[in-house]
């Protein structure tokens, strides 16, 4: 069982660490870490990054705040002592520099392989006009990270947080232009996949503003993670007037409302499962609260 000393004294090798840091030196589980260190009156922590809404079908109610507990202490966490000083807080700040770094980045690959398949499918003077693409998830809250997992799919290791990109189109786009671009974004998918200078995972969609139209509606989930990824989502290639449009359909709708009364929930559910956690007698069994500590990801994100 891991003690207090045992991680003051791991602190005073390592300085201010990572949740993930710390606990590769300790070789404990992260459970037993978080309750300690919230407990503790000498272990400072220090959030580096910010919580926002997911929607999450295995959730009642949809609503979880991400990331998640047990994500929040390894990657976006800094740990330190009063002995310490100040360096705490800048380990912090110079943590949270770097997942904003990483953010722009991703924004910015993303941005490129808009760009490129506009010009890739042939047609890019009208795409111009009658679409655009938007980016949404991690990157657009700054909290883009490069802790190495497997893709969904295929089982392969990406770098961090997806790019979730989605290409609106006027209803008027000729299907064989709607097709080719699909074909030029999933030849860049494929290719940033497997590179090994890569590996970054791209989830992607494209719908016509009728779709949009009918997912505004709120009334089921798929449609209620469209509305919250197209209100998220940052412009990045395209029409801005479409980009606009779509915005204004989501205003129609009360989406921003909708999304803020289940963020309310959201933190709501946080904080009863961070007390329900801390109030736990450390002889019960942690598996019986791992569903407080972490979430299981959603298996499909943008529809």
């Amino acid at each position: 069982m891991i003690t207090e000393p045992d991680v003051v004294s791991a602190l005073r090798v390592l300085g201010p660490a990572t949740g993930s840091r710390l606990i590769e030196r300790l070789r404990c589980e992260p459970l037993p870490l978080w309750r300690l260190c919230r407990r503790s009156s000498r272990i400072r922590m220090i959030g580096a990054g910010r919580r926002f809404l997911r929607l999450d079908r295995t959730v009642e109610g949809y609503a979880r705040l991400s990331p998640s507990i047990r994500r929040e202490l390894l990657t976006y966490t800094i740990l330190g002592l009063d002995e310490h000083g100040p360096s705490p807080e800048e380990a912090a700040e110079a943590l949270r520099r770097d997942i904003e770094a990483v953010s722009r980045e991703k924004i910015g690959l993303a941005r490129d392989i808009a760009a490129a398949a506009f010009a890739e499918s042939g047609a890019e003077s009208l795409l111009a006009d009658k679409a655009c693409f938007l980016i949404a998830g991690d990157v657009v809250y700054d909290m883009g990270h490069r802790v190495m997992r497997p893709e969904k799919s295929t089982g392969k290791m990406v770098r961090g947080s997806d790019l979730d990109m989605v290409a609106i189109v006027e209803n008027d786009l000729p299907p064989a232009v709607v097709e080719a671009l699909d074909k030029a974004v999933y030849r860049k998918k494929h290719y940033l996949l497997v590179h090994p200078d890569h590996r970054e995972e791209i989830d992607y969609l494209i719908k016509n503003l009728d779709r949009v139209r009918e997912q505004a509606a709120f009334g089921d989930f798929r449609s209620m993670v469209a509305c919250k990824i197209m209100a998220e989502g940052r412009f990045l290639h395209g029409s801005r007037p479409l980009f606009e449009k779509i915005k204004a359909i989501l205003g129609e709708h009360g989406i921003a409302e909708a999304l803020a009364r289940l963020e309310a929930r959201a933190a709501e559910s946080r904080r009863e499962a961070e007390e329900g956690l801390l109030a736990m007698a450390d002889s019960e069994p942690p598996e019986a609260y791992n569903h407080l500590f972490f979430t299981s990801e959603e298996g499909e994100e943008i529809y």
